[in-house]
């Protein structure tokens, strides 16, 4: 039997996950490799459910990384412009929601830990993010649903946002945040340029976001159970007017065919 020859073409790093791979063992994964992808999944996140569900997850499949995937996300929060701001608070109620499924709180733990700092993000003190309130209140809402937030928390955080949800005429999706030129904005401009193209495409995401929302507001859950014991519980016990009633509903409708009958033999006795 002849003796394999090395394939001189493979990277040291090829070669090695080669190696761990014909041995049986785990293939190591490079931490700046799976942030960089990350983080690019993060930029590119949209108002569709699919797109937040794949960032989640990518951030599920490497858990043994979540430290540092936190610190992503919260990174693309502080950099990136207002819209993306909104899709990535989005991306973390799903996030959280599947991280629970997956019995794997440590995202949860964390996101309870920073939510503040999320927020701060996402619609800023000076009134920069007064477009995105009503999306943080909505996240807000599902992650104390999911019981991920405390009811007392979610209070807090939306008394502080009744004061930033005052001045929509700061908004501005122009340039990136975290830009030399966004920190040189001077306040107190009476109009500011915004980019015709971010404009749109928050449009089309506030507008699928609508849709889903009518959606899920329709959505059944095929147990009429519930339904029966609040109709029973609203009706009120039958009584002398109901019989009334009743018996008046009744000759009504006797009286009904008795007009219809008459009608009919009378056409049948002119032919």
């Amino acid at each position: 039997m002849s003796t394999p020859v090395p394939d001189e073409s493979l990277s040291d790093t090829q070669a090695e996950a080669k190696k761990a791979k014909e041995k049986g063992g785990k293939m190591m994964v490079d931490p700046f490799e799976v942030r960089m992808r990350f983080t690019t999944q993060l930029q590119h996140l949209s108002a569709s459910v699919t797109s937040a569900q794949k960032a989640a997850l990518y951030a599920l499949k490497y858990r043994d990384l979540d430290e540092d995937l936190h610190s992503c996300i919260l990174e693309q929060l502080e950099r990136n412009n207002m819209n993306n701001r909104a899709n990535i608070m989005y991306f973390i109620e799903h996030l959280c929601d599947m991280a629970l499924k997956e019995n794997h709180p440590a995202y949860v733990r964390m996101m309870q830990r920073d939510i503040l700092r999320v927020v701060d993000s996402v619609v800023p003190p000076d009134g920069t993010g007064a477009a995105n309130v009503k999306h943080v209140r909505h996240v807000l809402n599902g992650l104390q649903t999911k019981n991920v937030l405390t009811s007392e928390s979610v209070t807090e955080i939306d008394a502080a946002l009744k004061d930033r949800d005052t001045h929509p005429s700061h908004l501005d999706m122009d340039h990136e945040e975290g830009t030399e030129e966004g920190s040189k904005a001077k306040a107190g401009t009476p109009q500011i340029r915004l980019d015709k193209k971010q404009i749109e495409q928050r449009i089309e995401e506030d507008r699928e976001r609508n849709k889903r929302l009518r959606e899920n507001m329709w959505a059944v859950t095929g147990n009429d159970q519930d339904e029966y014991n609040q109709m029973w519980e609203e009706l009120s016990d039958l009584g002398e007017d109901d019989f009334t009633r009743f018996r008046e509903e009744a000759e009504e409708r006797q009286e009904c065919v008795r007009k219809h009958m008459e009608f009919w033999t009378a056409k049948a006795a002119e032919k």
